[in-house]
């Protein structure tokens, strides 16, 4: 059995150590430099209110199974959480967030003013408009968390030292962990798995691992006895978030957390020696708490006859995204992370992190954790540093789905953005890439008038331009930039079997073939859809989904492959539309009809001065191409293109366009539409698997039963009503499943949604989607609902 050190004996790594024992990993060593079990860390201050609702999936499910099992253990209290609303938007959002709860498997619902009011014995109706009451959340004490699952690890023989800090990592000859060192002495192990909570850049650093995440202190303060709560111990845990307010009640006490101070990075940690109370304290500055006395006050009014008499800064780890860091080091086998986790999700993470080290899957969808997401512009430290202390800022913020990410921008553009900037581009950002969502220049065509309005929470972030952009694209033509989209090189003698075992199609054809294929993990799931071009018999180019992609082929590629990300030297204009032919055919001498350039082939070809690689193939579903060539002349590109569609009405369009079309014929988004817990076959997506050759998840997918669920088109039955994505979806009275991605589709004029749900439900069977609290009446339909013979686009 391998020898396993845990580095850190907080809620996490205590966790860890009793996920793994429970499994028959016994040999399980938990070192920590503090005291145990109150080891100084974030868990030792930690005010332990757990609310499980979450616009992640996966968040929501690591908190559920946490909730779970500190309640076997006696570790958490089921008080309920009561999120109020003070405000109309908070009111709206709580009816957001109970569709979230709806979708996910949480009880939750919204009350009116009286019965949410009447939840909390400091609480009064006329100082609120609703709540949103979640019976199932509560309260956890961290240490006493801590203290059970270390002593059931302990008996199941795992063993904790306190007061050992850990300095390096050993490694053996071959590039595997082999134990650690620290002020007391080495330890062997075949596998280290770092806990070490905002310590974590600290101990990355140890083996040249960069932890994105920021230490950041933040406000909570503990009142004098407060008349009407004494003997309320059964009271709700409560979140004010119009103010970036949490309370928990202490006895007769209330406890105050608060997100409404400035971002406070702490820039030096303390150690123990140097720490009046404990590392992860900082003292308490009143100044910044005053305003929020004050909210708590007009909230709370009982308040105002005491005050606080303690509080402090207490430390805890943010990252840009405000999601964990999980996972192995690509370049060091047997260490693994797992940092910038919150109580709240802490044995939901432990208990993944025990399946994937133990068995090669964590259990669950983790893509939004995984320690290798970001790309190597969003680790730097500056980028690091502003947008976690936005991710601070944003912890109770009101957050649009499509709401932009703030600074650092603009960070990364493609050669196209001066012109996109003359059309006046709407920018979104996505993986620090700026990205039009519509072209103001596009305001004046007479589409526009066409298309809908909708309501004010879905118009956020859109424009009836976007509509019309569509709708041009399917009349006439329009380009895309598509640079953002990931692209890497596999080239060298074992490229074409390097591929084939990773991937589900045969890519064994001809130089010129395209192939869409997928990427499983071992057990199945659906990790990745991948474009294949091969450019040339031992060389491919392979369109993938970003960084998580790269970090499967880099962790698999044999030696005789080599694979690059070729993104930032590159770029990508999408020509899209009936008259795209017409475009591009005068600019080139190569033969571009279909009967020499056939759908999903790929040619080398040059337009007008500019050597290009083009795919003859189309995420929108209409005749095109997508064009590649090299970054430096991708504005002469742009130009030639644009030039010469002027006389067939050629104009640009942005990514609201972009995802209206590829739903409306059916195109489903890795990451969105379906994850790692969702098989091909359930996804829509069996045409693209060839079990007659071997590859990672072939033998799962031999052995998988009839699905249960699948991937189902809607149609929202009104005309004028959109969706947004992650609302529930109900049959009958009961929810069955959820929203994946959705948008208005122009073409069929009705709001297109994805959702998992029964695989019983049947073409013409009717559903009723939940959004914000109204009922929305929707239809199965049967995909592609648009051009199901294929004739735009083979044409």
């Amino acid at each position: 059995m391998p020898t396993v050190i845990i580095v850190g004996a907080g809620i996490v790594g205590s966790a860890i150590a009793d996920e793994l024992t429970q499994r028959g990993w016994t040999d399980v060593l938990v070192l920590d430099q503090g005291p145990l079990y109150a080891t100084g860390g974030s868990s030792s201050h930690a005010p332990g209110l757990v609310f499980q609702t979450n616009p992640s999936k996966t968040m929501t499910n690591l908190a559920q199974y946490t909730v779970e099992k500190l309640a076997s253990l006696d570790a958490f209290r089921p008080l309920g959480g009561l999120e109020i609303a003070t405000t109309p938007e908070r009111l709206v959002e709580l009816h957001r967030r109970a569709g979230f709860a709806a979708s996910w498997g949480v009880p939750a619902r919204v009350l009116g003013p009286e019965e949410a009011a009447a939840l909390h014995p400091l609480l009064s109706p006329d100082k609120i408009l609703g709540g949103l009451h979640t019976p199932t959340d509560g309260l956890v004490n961290a240490v006493d968390a801590v203290t059970a699952q270390a002593e059931r690890a302990i008996a199941h023989g795992a063993r904790f030292l306190g007061g050992h800090r850990v300095t390096g990592v050993r490694t053996t000859p071959e590039g595997r962990v082999a134990g650690v060192d620290t002020d007391q002495g080495s330890f062997d192990a075949d596998i280290v798995i770092g806990a070490a909570g905002f310590w974590g850049p600290q101990f990355g650093a140890l083996v040249g691992l960069t932890t994105p995440l920021l230490p950041l202190a933040h406000q909570y303060a503990t009142t004098g006895p407060v008349a009407g709560l004494s003997g309320t111990e059964s009271a709700p845990i409560l979140r004010h978030q119009d103010a970036d307010l949490y309370f928990r009640a202490h006895g007769d006490r209330i406890g105050i957390g608060s997100y409404a101070h400035r971002p406070m990075p702490v820039e030096r940690i303390r150690t123990h020696d140097e720490s009046a109370v404990m590392p992860s304290v900082e003292e308490f500055t009143p100044a910044d708490f005053d305003p929020s006395w004050e909210d708590a006050i007009a909230l709370l009014p009982a308040l105002a006859e005491t005050k606080v008499e303690e509080g402090i800064n207490g430390i805890f780890s943010f990252t840009t995204d405000g999601f964990p860091l999980i996972g192995e080091h690509r370049d060091l086998p047997g260490l693994w992370i797992a940092e910038a986790v919150w109580v709240t999700h802490s044995a939901g993470v432990a208990k993944a992190l025990a399946e994937w080290i133990t068995t090669g899957n964590p259990g669950t969808d983790l893509h939004e954790c995984d320690l290798y997401r970001f790309d190597p512009v969003q680790l730097t430290a500056s980028y690091v540093r502003t947008r976690a202390q936005r991710s601070f800022i944003e912890v109770y913020d009101i957050l649009h789905p499509l709401d932009p990410p703030a600074d650092p921008r603009p960070l990364r553009v493609s050669p196209f953005y001066p012109r996109q900037q003359e059309l006046g581009a709407v920018f979104t950002e996505g993986a620090a890439w700026e990205r039009p969502l519509w072209f103001e220049a596009n305001t004046d065509l007479p589409e526009v008038a066409t298309v809908p309005g909708r309501d004010a929470w879905a118009a956020r972030h859109w424009s009836k331009t976007a509509g019309a952009e569509a709708l041009v694209t399917r009349d006439r033509v329009a380009m895309y930039d598509m640079t953002p989209l990931s692209r890497l090189e596999v080239a060298g003698p074992g490229a074409l079997a390097f591929l084939q075992h990773m991937t589900t199609n045969n890519l064994d054809k001809a130089p010129g073939a395209v192939t869409y294929t997928l990427m499983l993990d071992e057990a199945g799931g659906v990790r990745s859809d991948l474009t294949v071009a091969r450019l040339a018999p031992n060389r491919f180019q392979v369109g993938v989904n970003g960084p998580l992609d790269l970090d499967r082929f880099l962790r698999h590629a044999p030696d005789d492959v080599i694979v690059r990300d070729i993104t930032g030297g590159t770029c990508c204009i999408g020509l899209w539309g009936p008259r795209a032919r017409d475009v591009l055919q005068p600019l080139t001498t190569t033969d571009v009809g279909h009967t020499a350039f056939g759908y999903f082939k790929a040619r080398h070809l040059n337009v007008g001065d500019v050597p290009v690689d083009a795919l003859r193939l189309s995420y929108v579903g209409e005749l095109g191409w997508e064009l590649y060539t090299s970054a430096e002349l991708g504005l002469r590109l742009w130009d030639t293109l644009w030039e010469a569609g002027q006389e067939h009405g050629v104009i640009a369009a942005g990514r609201s366009a972009f995802n209206s079309l590829r739903l409306e014929k059916g195109y489903r988004l890795a990451g969105t539409d379906m994850t790692g817990e969702h098989d091909p076959y359930s996804s829509g997506l069996g045409f693209a698997v060839k079990t007659n050759k071997e590859f990672i998840g072939r033998d799962a997918l031999l052995n998988l039963g009839e699905p249960q669920r699948r991937l189902t088109v809607l149609t929202l039955d009104d005309p004028t009503a959109v969706v947004l994505g992650k609302e529930p979806v109900y049959v009958g009275e009961t929810p069955a499943g959820y929203v994946t991605s959705a948008s208005y589709g122009y073409t069929i004029g009705r709001c297109v949604a994805y959702a998992w749900l029964p695989a019983s439900l049947q073409d013409g069977d009717a559903v009723t989607i939940d959004y914000l609290g109204t009922r929305l009446a929707a239809t199965v339909g049967t995909e592609p609902l648009f051009d199901p013979t294929m004739e735009r686009i083979r044409r």
